[in-house]
């Protein structure tokens, strides 16, 4: 699956020239699934420049300074433009430390406010479409960390009609450990139905095994990219190895000796990458970033026969 982002693409190119082009498939020549996230995660990334209201969320678009609108129907129909397969709905993201459990019940009870939005925007929109062409709808479940909170949430999802779960809110400022114990209380509460689980903004090796252990079946993250870029490469281990480190200036061996991804099977040396990496040269990133996802790619197929 291919995520890409609604609020960036709102911004630029327009969900109205994405749609003119064909939609995303043939926006971005994909033949696969694939998913956009609802533009929620920007009001916790972009927590300086927003304004929270219960109608939506008022962005300022950090490269125009023009003020950008979002609620929970304007982000339906931006996705349903798009053309996505999965589409996920808007919610109220908080961090770890924002303002304690008060602004966390505030986010758990706005989100499952905005959930019902959403799914009545998106039912509008799908009313006339056969069910073989509407996208799923994910819900989103929130509350901190406090656990209480949580099963509720869970429990409100999994009660409408909404084609996944998505988990939000987590990778936030936690811990590794307070992030894995959620997961595993989650597992407990979870129903029986087929609908497929999505930790959003998760996508480090170590959590995306943890995540599978406890019954997610979807994660999204800009991790390998973002590490990748910074010359950061996983290996068997789920070990890091740092490209540009002065070590490997003279290093012949691919990246990984089990990594199958284009990078590694066409001998691309870690000396090579390195010099890349320090003239500025855009194909380290590009090279390391496919073998990430890659390792990433090959860790799930290795969890489908594990569990």
């Amino acid at each position: 699956v291919v995520l890409a982002n609604t609020y960036h693409l709102h911004l630029a190119p327009g969900e109205d020239t994405v749609a003119a082009l064909g939609g995303l498939h043939a926006f971005a020549n994909r033949k696969g699934p694939m998913l956009t996230d609802s533009g929620g995660f920007q009001v916790f990334s972009l927590a300086k420049i927003r304004t929270i209201t219960e109608e939506g969320v008022t962005f300022k678009d950090p490269k125009t300074g023009d003020m950008v609108f979002l609620s929970p129907e304007i982000s339906i129909q931006i996705q349903m433009k798009l053309g996505a397969d999965m589409i996920v709905a808007f919610d109220d993201v908080t961090a770890l430390d924002d303002k304690g459990r008060d602004r966390t019940l505030e986010a758990f009870e706005r989100t499952h406010r905005w959930l019902e939005r959403s799914l009545a925007e998106y039912e509008r929109l799908t009313k006339d479409m056969k069910q073989s062409d509407k996208p799923i709808l994910f819900g989103v479940v929130q509350g901190g960390l406090d656990k209480e909170l949580r099963r509720k949430s869970l429990e409100i999802v999994q009660s409408l009609p909404v084609g996944g779960i998505a988990i939000g809110g987590l990778s936030v400022g936690e811990t590794r450990a307070e992030m894995h114990e959620m997961l595993e209380y989650l597992a407990d509460h979870y129903d029986d139905s087929p609908r497929p689980r999505f930790l959003l903004g998760v996508g480090d090796p170590i959590d995306v095994r943890k995540g599978i252990e406890y019954g997610i079946d979807m994660f999204d993250c800009v991790l390998p990219t973002r590490n990748a870029r910074h010359g950061t490469a996983w290996v068997a281990g789920d070990k890091k190895i740092h490209i540009t480190n002065e070590r490997f200036t003279e290093d012949t061996e691919i990246i990984d000796p089990g990594c199958d991804c284009y990078a590694c099977a066409k001998g691309f040396s870690k000396g090579f990458l390195r010099h890349q990496f320090k003239v500025g040269e855009p194909l380290a990133g590009t090279l390391v970033s496919i073998h990430n996802i890659r390792y990433l790619e090959r860790l799930c197929e290795e969890s489908r026969t594990a569990f």
